[in-house]
């Protein structure tokens, strides 16, 4: 729980019928809001495109595999570049990522619109898959170690792709990082829903809200007492944090980073 969370300032109360009026006023801008996010995803579909190797090396769970067999037969694929600090224990591993990776969970509705994930991590397979199944996360994962250069082509990881195959040809047509990647977090769609929001200073709300002084609140809420937060549900039922490396380590200071 946050520490500074303080529910003493509170809405004004007032009868059902003035706060209706009130929530009616609202969902004018707020269809107005989707109806721009429509406009602007149409804009996106209309974007020209940048083709790509297929033949760029992955490994996967047999070996290396081609950009183009990650499609998995299907002509879109989108493609989570997950951070990775090699040789470090999971406590060590980014929070972040972890915390918009793991949220991506059931596939089959974008298998039925012929689109693939998958994650594309910095690290090498073997550690790094050790992460994935501690998680209990079935998405395919992909080490992109000795081929970010050429995907990323100047970018850094942390980012969401977009690629589409004709034939055997593969082209990207978008990425997004930083607050582009929310689109993955129902979590932050939720709490703009609550009356206390995602409590960072950055919001504007009225005096008196809780919210975080200095780091944002819910980048601290991506890790808690030395690690992801989701990692300690995990360890609660007993799975191994063991990543296969010199570094494992399951005390929750060990590598306590500061925000």
């Amino acid at each position: 729980m946050n520490q500074n969370y303080n529910t003493s300032a509170l809405p004004t109360v007032v009868d059902r019928a003035t706060w209706q009026a009130e929530l009616d006023a609202l969902r004018v801008r707020e269809k107005a809001h989707t109806g721009e996010g429509d406009a602007i995803a149409a804009a996106r579909r209309r974007l020209p495109m940048v083709e790509v190797d297929s033949t760029i090396p992955l490994i996967g769970p047999d070996g290396p595999v081609t950009l183009l067999e990650a499609f998995e037969g299907r002509h879109q694929l989108v493609a989570y570049f997950h951070m990775w600090h090699t040789g470090q224990p999971a406590a060590a591993q980014c929070e972040g990522c972890t915390f918009f990776n793991g949220q991506v969970r059931e596939l089959s509705y974008l298998h039925s619109c012929d689109v693939t994930y998958a994650t594309f991590c910095q690290g090498p397979y073997e550690e790094s898959v050790r992460y994935r199944n501690f998680m209990g996360w079935d998405v395919p994962w992909y080490s992109v170690q000795d081929s970010a250069a050429d995907l990323l082509a100047g970018r850094r990881f942390g980012l969401l792709v977009c690629y589409l195959r004709h034939g055997d040809r593969v082209f990207e047509t978008y990425w997004t990082t930083r607050r582009g990647v929310e689109v993955m977090s129902p979590t932050h769609g939720l709490l703009d829903l609550t009356v206390y929001g995602r409590q960072e200073t950055w919001e504007d709300s009225p005096t008196g809200w809780p919210q975080s002084d200095g780091y944002r609140t819910s980048e601290r809420a991506f890790r808690t007492n030395g690690r992801p937060t989701a990692q300690w549900s995990r360890l609660a039922v007993g799975r191994s944090d063991d990543l296969g490396t010199r570094a494992t380590a399951t005390d929750p200071h060990c590598c306590q980073k500061k925000p």
